[in-house]
């Protein structure tokens, strides 16, 4: 019985120290455990913090650049539409002036037909008296210049007078005034013009009163 009880004891504190080393082995694995799971349900890292904080200031960064570039896409716009208005400005100035002055040229070579009859007016009221031969030979000359005068500006400035006599009646150049007998001629085509007729650059602002031939009876 002694020796039994000296084996116990000795085992007792083994057995203890067993148990001691058994609760500090289950402790060690339970605080390995949270720290490997602690990315889960843990605080946030204290490294992961300069990660956001770049985020941050990538996604500032980027608004920022949006911000200056539709700024300065809406300047361009502005000033887009800005020109856009000056030139149509000055496209409807430019149209009104030539509605305003479109005829000047034409109207400066008609002051010189002017002249040619006043001159002409002038020598046949000087000579009216003195020689009435004379200022009627004047008065003549001066007709026939305004004449060839009025044909030349007209020629320059694309207005022409029709030559229809001998060609064949065309009812959108010609207005028939009467119909004359067709001696010499073929039926249909103009043997008189009583009124001239005129074109403008190759439209007719004015038909030509013309008698057209056909056949006698009779």
């Amino acid at each position: 019985m002694a020796a039994g009880g000296s084996l116990r004891s000795l085992i007792s504190p083994l057995l203890q120290r067993l148990r001691c080393d058994r609760s500090s082995l289950f402790a060690f694995s339970t605080a390995a455990q949270q720290r490997s799971t602690g990315d889960d349900c843990g605080p946030e890292d204290p490294h992961d913090e300069p990660r956001h904080l770049l985020d941050e200031n990538t996604a500032e960064h980027k608004n920022i650049k949006l911000k200056e570039q539709v700024r300065d896409l809406t300047e361009r716009y502005q000033r887009a539409l800005t020109d856009s208005e000056n030139v149509r400005r000055r496209t409807q100035k430019f149209v009104e002036d030539a509605k305003l002055f479109g005829i000047q040229s034409f109207c400066r070579d008609l002051v010189e037909v002017a002249d040619i009859l006043e001159k002409t007016t002038g020598s046949a009221v000087e000579g009216e008296h003195s020689d009435p031969a004379s200022a009627l030979k004047k008065i003549h000359e001066g007709l026939s210049l305004v004449e060839s005068k009025l044909q030349s500006i007209f020629t320059k400035h694309g207005l022409q007078k029709m030559n229809p006599v001998g060609g064949k009646y065309d009812p959108y150049d010609h207005e028939i005034v009467c119909h004359v007998p067709a001696e010499g001629m073929k039926p249909g085509t103009v043997a008189l013009v009583t009124l001239d007729g005129y074109k403008l650059h190759g439209r007719t602002i004015r038909h030509a009163h013309v008698g057209v031939a056909v056949e006698s009876q009779e």
